[in-house]
């Protein structure tokens, strides 16, 4: 294995896990005392053993912020004490000695459109068995690869048919967005060349990242949306605000179709819906739990998004 870090799988190798799984809880917890009552050890032992990471490797590791960041360097490691641990968890289960008897927890990332219309459907389909608890990180999907390659997540829906490094990536099917309005707005504000007036439109954005409505006024020649902006940060919410009249957005087919056929929103531009195709992207480890996930999200994907 060689990245942007330059460590090779010898040099993996050559790691002590109990340095690796000490800047992981370091990572985790945020600070060097707190990862050391976490580990049952005093403090002077974890910043010797994260040290002594750094000497091994060659490299800076932690940024030593409150909380303390990885560095680019430091979050390969922080990606393997992961995927270790994961791997340790799934022999302890397969040889019975999982006394707790304490589910396997899945860390995903996915968007919040995906959240909100098919993605919780896909977890129902999840046999019982192995028993699974799901951590998900909701993330623009534009977005998520990056908690992939840091390690934060084991799987993620994503935009980005790159397999992040040390993952594999399997083509899930196309969110189809459709440019809409309240019936009024439309009347109001689009009654017209399009091309000219969408962008003095007032508009709804997802948050300050979000590029997407940016996107479609820039196909019909502007740089981009108005600013007359409201920011609403949840799917759900966002879908509302339009058809509450707002401003226009472009609003997943799911969550459209029922208001359309409400009459509380109109496509003002039918011809230009825009489809983003989306991805599944986990770590490459013999994982059942992981595998059971992955399994049962490309199942629902077949069947709730466009192929």
């Amino acid at each position: 294995m060689t990245g942007t870090t330059g460590m090779t799988t010898a040099a993996f190798a050559d790691l002590p896990l109990d340095q690796v799984r000490t800047l992981l809880a370091v990572v985790d917890e945020g600070t060097f005392d707190a990862a050391a009552a976490a580990l049952h050890v005093t403090p002077s032992a974890v910043s010797q053993r994260v040290k002594a990471l750094e000497q091994r490797t060659g490299r800076v590791l932690l940024l030593r912020t409150k909380p303390v960041r990885p560095t680019d360097s430091g979050a390969v490691l922080v990606r393997l004490a992961r995927q270790v641990a994961r791997l340790e968890r799934d022999a302890y289960a397969e040889l019975g000695l999982s006394g707790a008897g304490e589910p396997t927890r899945v860390s995903v990332a996915v968007n919040a459109d995906s959240l909100a219309t098919w993605f919780l459907g896909a977890l129902t389909r999840v046999p019982r068995e192995p028993r699974l608890c799901f951590e998900l990180r909701r993330e623009d999907e534009d977005h998520t690869a990056t908690l992939l390659r840091e390690g934060v997540v084991m799987a993620a829906v994503t935009s980005s048919p790159d397999p992040v490094p040390g993952c594999t990536v399997r083509y899930l099917g196309r969110m189809r967005y459709l440019p809409c309005a309240n019936p009024g707005f439309a009347e109001r504000h689009l009654d017209g060349p399009l091309r000219e007036l969408l962008v003095e439109a007032p508009v709804v954005v997802f948050d300050r990242r979000d590029d997407f409505q940016d996107g479609f006024a820039r196909r019909l020649g502007h740089d981009g949306a108005g600013s007359a902006r409201h920011y609403v940060p949840t799917s759900e919410g966002f879908a509302e605000s339009v058809a509450a009249g707002l401003g226009w957005g472009m609003v997943p087919e799911p969550q459209a179709e029922p208001l359309l056929r409400g009459g509380r929103l109109v496509e003002f531009a039918p011809d230009l819906a825009v489809d983003v195709p989306l991805y599944w992207q986990q770590w490459k480890l013999d994982s059942p739990a992981l595998a059971t996930v992955a399994e049962a999200v490309a199942a629902a994907a077949r069947e709730e998004l466009r192929r």
